[in-house]
């Protein structure tokens, strides 16, 4: 299992994303409202403004870092993951 931080301390598995959006665009604010009426969103901004929607295999996470950053990081890990393999 590979996990991620996602911001203030939150942390969830990478390999159960599906896709990271920007909270801006009319399409990510409907996944939001639909996955509040169905009751599977997570909040993970801690307060803070929602600049990333993390959609899951069954829940959708929101978060208050970028999608690009929280990209970084996966890869981050991934890269390490696959270094402590070659030693």
């Amino acid at each position: 299992m590979a996990f991620v931080n996602i911001g203030f301390g939150n942390i969830i598995n990478s390999k159960k994303i599906v896709s990271m959006v920007t909270s801006d665009s009319a399409p990510a604010k409907r996944i939001i409202a639909n996955a509040k009426e169905k009751g599977t969103i997570i909040d993970a901004t801690q307060g803070r403004r929602t600049r990333c929607v993390i959609v899951c295999d069954q829940h959708v996470v929101l978060s208050a870092l970028m999608p690009d950053t929280i990209a970084g990081r996966i890869i981050e890990n991934s890269t390490k993951e696959e270094s402590d393999y070659d030693a």
